[in-house]
């Protein structure tokens, strides 16, 4: 490793101008550091970094030299002398890491300055390389307690990043040229989704979450290919639901200690996730897998990637995320193996079809010879209705319930479904769609997941980003929204006796405050419960869609039943899942047409019924794996 690095170090030197004062060139996590005294004359040098990219085919950061940076507190003085009082700074956040101050402002042009005159004069004069962004219209806990953490262990990580350095630049033990990928949990289900990506030289996995319907059953962690943990070269998150990420921590307690690849917004929806998972865990007596001390470990090793950029993972993989269209920083991990050797992409689970929030799922990749892809909705049967039509046939539902002077209970997930929902609920009421005036509730972790959503618009599709920013219409932040955030507001908001609707998490009816709500509303026949969300097998919520009438209930160590007697309505078409159509669609789509499909990520019958019929539709190679099965891809 020290060779490859000082062989590095002469190349990177080669490449950079006299006049340029390099300090130090290190290796941290996958990135080529730049450690430079004058860091304004490197930013006003043109595309250099482009160019050492290009040259060294690696990722490249330029930092300035932490002994040329001003204290926070001195740089936040000049700062504000700097900028234009009309840019309305809010907030700074100085990441030592990457020697970038974050400048949160209201007006972030104002900050930019004509052609990025700002910018650089705030460069020159306090070292540090500035990063505008949009203040957050709803402050997020989550995001504020995980930049301060991050601080707290700065020199911790940077000798996290540096090993993971070496270990990615080790170089090729094996010459051999295979691919293959054990299915360690959601294959012919829905839940725990892992898998393991292998070549001579690597070991990658893939998701790794929880069974929501039973929490006690976990991925295949225990087989060999898996062991030891230690072993595995990064793990790579699609996106933070917990049937994909919820288990991640506990590698960290059985001995994993490298790598987590993700987005920055799935970073913050992860912990936010997780740390609820244990949290209902413990109030429910259920067996907790791992402590918050995991969760921390989990997010110290973290390493957040934007969409489209080319990342070595391991000395033969290359790892780039492109745009799931699922939920916020949902991603399609796309996996460049050897020189050219093979292309493999992840789905997750995706949508091939513009939403309220995002813009559809990617379909332009350089290469690609195999797809492992979702198959929930992937039955003959499973064709949703258009956005259009869910969104108006929920309007009637609650239109039809408040008619009769009853509530609507809407179960929803966190993340996603919840936000979807509020923007047509926002826009409903703004128009005037509903016959009097209502209350929104929401209750759970919905405004703490929408505040992530307002911190990172630019996953957001534009006409969203538009109507917020240039109309200034927020449908976030509308005052027909009541944060239920106690015992005491939850019991308003069932008491309450003028019409309203209510979002509460978990989305399926497996734990959560919907269950005090669903509690306290199913014996009366003028309520509605509305489903919106997939619900699996297994889950309350599942068994009431299949018309259940009596639900057993604990309370206070007593056993109760609870009478369904309020309307049971699902309205499709809010899913963040491709239907069947789509599916079939997004294949079609692919701007380089696969030599293999396997499907995942769906219950028995809808994973072979879609690989049976992208077989006969397009002559593709297909598979529907069990769990535990390995398919060499070369």
């Amino acid at each position: 490793m020290s060779d490859k690095l000082e062989e590095l170090r002469k190349k990177v030197r080669s490449l950079i101008p006299r006049n340029i004062r390099v300090k130090s060139i290190d290796i941290e996590g996958p990135m080529v550091v730049i450690y430079v005294e004058n860091p304004q004359e490197f930013a006003e040098s043109g595309d250099i970094i482009k160019t050492l990219a290009k040259d060294l085919r690696k990722r490249i950061i330029v930092r300035p030299d932490p002994k040329s940076l001003k204290p926070p507190e001195e740089a936040k003085k000049i700062i504000k002398e700097i900028v234009p009082p009309e840019a309305n700074i809010t907030n700074f956040f100085f990441d030592e890491e990457n020697g970038e101050v974050i400048i949160e402002a209201e007006k972030p042009g104002v900050v930019i300055g004509k052609q990025g005159c700002t910018l650089r004069e705030i460069m020159r004069a306090v070292g540090w390389s500035p990063k505008p962004v949009r203040s957050p219209p709803i402050k997020s806990k989550t995001i504020k307690d995980i930049r301060n953490y991050l601080i707290s262990i700065k020199e911790e990580r940077r000798k996290i990043l540096r090993k993971i350095g070496e270990r990615i630049h080790r170089g090729c033990s094996f010459e051999d040229k295979w691919v293959r990928v054990t299915f360690l949990g959601g294959s012919r289900e829905v839940g725990r989704s892992c898998y393991l990506l292998q070549t001579p030289n690597s070991k990658i996995m893939i998701d790794c979450g929880v069974n929501v319907s039973n929490v006690q059953t976990s991925p295949y962690l225990y087989v060999p290919e898996v062991r030891p943990l230690h072993d595995i070269d990064a793990v790579v998150i699609t996106h933070a639901h917990l049937d994909h990420c919820g288990l991640v921590p506990i590698l960290y307690r059985y001995g994993y200690d490298g790598p987590i690849y993700l987005t920055a917004p799935t970073r913050d929806l992860m912990v936010l996730l997780q740390k609820d998972f244990i949290e209902v865990s413990e109030r429910e007596d259920d067996i907790t897998p791992y402590s918050s001390k995991y969760i921390r470990e989990c997010l110290k090793h973290t390493i957040p990637l934007d969409y489209g950029i080319v990342t070595d993972i391991s000395p033969d993989v290359r790892l780039t995320f492109y745009n799931a269209g699922h939920i916020l920083g949902s991603a399609i991990a796309h996996f460049h193996i050897g020189e050219g050797l093979y292309n493999i992409a992840f789905t997750g689970d995706f949508k091939f079809e513009r939403t309220r929030l995002f813009d559809r799922a990617a379909t332009n990749f350089p290469r690609l010879e195999a797809l492992i892809m979702e198959a929930t909705y992937g039955g003959s049967q499973d064709i949703q209705p258009s956005r259009k039509e869910a969104e108006e046939r929920l309007v009637a539902t609650i239109n039809k319930t408040i008619k009769r002077g009853g509530k609507v209970l809407i179960p929803t997930f966190a993340v996603g479904r919840s936000q979807e929902v509020m923007i047509v609920l926002e826009e409903a009421i703004r128009e005037k769609k509903f016959e009097c005036e209502i209350t929104v509730y929401l209750d759970g972790m919905i405004h703490e997941a929408t505040a992530i959503h307002t911190a990172y618009p630019e996953y957001l599709n534009s006409q969203l980003r538009d109507m917020i920013f240039h109309h200034g219409v927020n449908p976030f932040i509308s005052e027909s929204f009541v944060n239920v955030d106690s015992s005491s507001k939850r019991e308003e908001a069932i008491a309450d006796s003028t019409p309203s609707v209510i979002l509460a998490t978990s989305g399926m009816l497996n734990g959560g405050p919907v269950m005090e709500y669903f509690r306290y509303l199913a014996e009366d026949e003028k309520n509605t419960i509305v489903f919106v969300g997939y619900q699996a097998e297994g889950t309350l919520g599942r068994r009431i869609q299949k018309g259940w009438k009596e639900v057993p209930f604990t309370v206070d160590g007593r056993r109760e039943v609870v009478n369904v007697s309020m309307d049971v309505e699902t309205v499709d078409g809010f899913s963040g899942h491709s239907d069947r159509k789509q599916l079939m669609n997004y294949v079609k789509a692919l701007s380089s047409k696969p030599e293999k499909v396997v499907t995942v990520h769906g219950e028995e019958s809808k994973c072979v019924d879609l690989a049976s019929s992208i077989y006969k539709a397009y002559r593709i190679e297909t598979r529907a794996p069990y769990n535990l099965e390995t398919i060499r891809f070369i």
